[in-house]
């Protein structure tokens, strides 16, 4: 993935195409906003202390990011596909670094959650541009696959590895050293991307569509809200309020895009199984991982005792299967197609999350690095084929909507991850979370097996001859 000297040195200007320093750029962005989240699950604990903050507070740190950005990646790729996918990139990194700054400044939980609000319309722009830019600079199929395959790699060693240096950093440096983590990354970053990625767009790209984003941004927000505090309370007029707002702009959306001449997102396009099946997947999978993380990072510190820097290293099994098994789950997919690795995915998380069903607060050590690395497998390999799968469903100069799509899927998932498995612990002491975590475990092994139900169905050769043609 990463040049030697020699080939850095025939670099002389930006826009130099370099496949393997091109896909470095684009891999950090992907490592500095995968491990924003992770190392700040960690770090939930002591900013509950720190900030005096509620168990729903700290959803709302970790959701106010993944829901803004879920909101805003459709957009982030249509102004990358029209403006430009470098220009935007750079633009997201610019921002995301500076928020990361306010976020490690910030007095107040209130603050922090507005801080990453503004960290997310950053983040927002970064990795379905990245995956955009791939698409476009690597032409060959098995080749971009191996891309794809490193960018899924990349972002496994992030989301594994961010509980093992959040934990040091919180226990060397206090909660807020896992923003301030951002800065050097962020500019790196932006330093090889004004190097080695060239610019590119879409040759006919997709007029901007404000009712849909307004409606889609209003779906999602209301779902995350009545989630999120509806703990305990759903009959409450207010609970049942916005899940009703939710049914109707879900309702109106659908009725305006379908209506639009240049939509948002052609929802037509999810007439493809292999589209479909990978947002499903997306949204499952990366719920998975993200219910799973918070409850973990909840249960190990506050359920155990254990110091953030212990926590963290816990997470390790799961973090070197995530970073290895991307990359052999790209090559799969390029060479046997997507089938296998999405059900062994599948397969793995429901049997690492059963594996927590009875989970107690003297359970062994041994038994939790088990049930991680299980977890770890499954985590692993699902990234890659998520991403191929998606990019190759919809037309090439499409590329922008069809990242922006996996990657809005993910961080739907993550969003509704978290509030899902924080209904099951939302008002729970240390001494009964292991207990009360159950529900959650079983949630997230269901969504294990759906991932892989879906990915032996939506991978098939019936399921492939569908590709929606240029609109």
């Amino acid at each position: 993935m990463f040049a030697t000297s020699s080939t850095v040195a025939a670099i002389r200007r930006p826009g130099v195409h370099h496949p393997r320093l091109l896909v470095t750029a684009c891999c950090l962005s992907v490592f500095v906003t995968g491990i924003s989240n992770t190392t700040l699950n960690v770090a939930l604990p002591t900013i509950r202390a720190s900030l005096h903050a509620s168990v729903s507070g700290l959803q709302w740190a970790v959701d106010s990011y993944t829901l803004v950005i879920a909101c805003l990646l459709l957009l982030s790729g249509s102004l990358a596909d029209r403006f430009g996918r470098r220009r935007i990139f750079l633009t997201g990194l610019a921002l995301f670094t500076a928020a990361s700054v306010g976020c490690a400044l910030a007095p107040s939980l209130g603050w922090l959650i507005a801080l990453r609000v503004v960290q997310a319309i950053g983040g927002s722009m970064l990795n379905p541009v990245a995956l955009s830019i791939i698409t476009n600079a690597v032409t060959d199929r098995a080749e971009r696959a191996r891309a794809m395959g490193t960018w899924g790699s990349v972002f496994g060693l992030s989301v594994g590895l961010g509980p093992v240096i959040g934990g040091g950093l919180v226990s060397a440096f206090g909660w807020r050293s896992v923003f301030w983590i951002n800065l050097p990354l962020g500019l790196i970053a932006i330093a090889l991307t004004l190097r080695y990625v060239g610019e590119s767009r879409a040759s006919r790209a997709r007029p901007l569509d404000p009712l849909g984003q307004a409606l889609f941004m209003i779906a999602l927000a209301t779902l995350t809200y009545a989630m999120i505090e509806g703990a305990g309370r759903f009959g409450s007029p207010l609970i049942l309020g916005a899940f009703a707002v939710c049914a109707l702009a879900v309702a109106l959306f659908i009725v305006v895009e379908l209506r639009s001449a240049q939509p948002l997102v052609d929802v037509r396009f999810f007439r493809s199984p292999p589209l479909t099946g990978a947002s499903l997947i997306a949204v499952l999978a990366f719920g998975a991982l993200a219910g799973f993380t918070f409850l973990s990072s909840l249960y190990l510190q506050q359920a155990r005792g254990m110091s953030p820097a212990v926590a963290g290293l816990t997470f390790l099994p799961m973090a070197g299967l995530m970073a290895v098994l991307g990359t052999v789950s790209g090559r799969m997919v390029a060479r046997r197609g997507a089938t296998i690795p999405l059900v062994v995915a599948g397969l793995a998380t429901a049997v690492g999350c059963a594996l927590l069903l009875g989970l107690a607060r003297d359970t062994s050590l041994v038994y939790l690095l088990i049930a991680y690395g299980v977890v770890g497998v499954g985590l692993g390999m699902v990234n890659p084929p998520i991403s191929t799968i998606a990019v190759s469903s919809l037309p090439a100069d499409q590329s922008g909507v069809a990242a922006s799509i996996a990657s809005t899927s993910r961080q739907i998932g993550s969003a509704l991850g978290v509030a899902v498995v924080g209904l099951f612990v939302g008002r729970s002491t240390p001494a009964h979370f292991a207990h009360d975590s159950h529900g959650g475990w079983l949630v997230l092994t269901f969504s294990g097996l759906a991932v892989a139900a879906i990915g032996l169905a939506s991978t098939g050769a019936r399921a492939r001859a569908s590709r929606p043609a240029a609109s």
